[in-house]
């Protein structure tokens, strides 16, 4: 008789504890999906804000050992009613750091030049990019390679300074900035290099 009282409790314990087993499961699993989905989010969004400047995927170039200049690029999208314009941008892997615009001359050849600043229209956008407009990272302290990532700044004449940090992807192909002796050249027009290609 006690055998059978045992064995019964046991059976209408055992949907309840089936059951709670199941729920806990679900939980971990729903926590498991939503931790995934957050950590996801936040390694897809690489965007700063400030004001109405929003700053999307800052990156830069892997250098090799002895490279002394590197680029940075970004695309800076203005949300606001009022045009605003980039002045200045500090990058930690460098001693000094310059805004620069690419252009080709009416012969044909590549020029480099610092510029004053970057004008970023209301309710527009501008992409600092190899081939135009972009960041110059000079007197290089830190040789950066692919999946590493650096600190740094832009500022504007309105939204102020925004700290971002850039990420750095494999050098490229033929598109300027990723090495700074040879094949990319990155320094004809900051020392004499090799042939500097934005």
């Amino acid at each position: 008789m006690q055998l059978s009282f045992r064995a019964a409790a046991r059976a209408a314990a055992y949907p309840l504890i089936r059951f709670r087993s199941i729920e806990e499961r679900l939980g971990l699993i729903g926590f498991t999906v939503a931790l995934l989905f957050v950590m996801t989010n936040s390694l897809m969004a690489h965007e700063f804000k400030a004001g109405d400047i929003e700053l999307v995927h800052p990156w830069s170039r892997e250098t090799p050992h002895g490279a002394k200049v590197a680029a940075g690029y970004v695309k800076i999208v203005n949300h606001g009613s009022e045009s605003d314009r980039l002045v200045s941008a500090t990058g930690a892997i460098a001693g000094r750091t310059e805004v620069h615009e690419m252009a080709v001359d009416d012969k044909g050849v590549m020029t480099m030049r610092p510029v004053e600043g970057i004008d970023v229209p209301a309710g527009g956008e501008i992409e600092l990019k190899p081939g135009g407009f972009h960041i110059m990272f000079l007197d290089l302290k830190d040789a950066k390679k692919k999946g590493e990532t650096f600190a740094g700044s832009l500022t504007f004449e309105k939204a102020g300074t925004v700290n971002v940090e850039f990420s750095v992807d494999a050098m490229g192909g033929d598109t300027g900035h990723g090495s700074g002796h040879g094949g990319h050249g990155e320094t004809d027009a900051h020392g004499g290099h090799g042939s500097h290609g934005g």
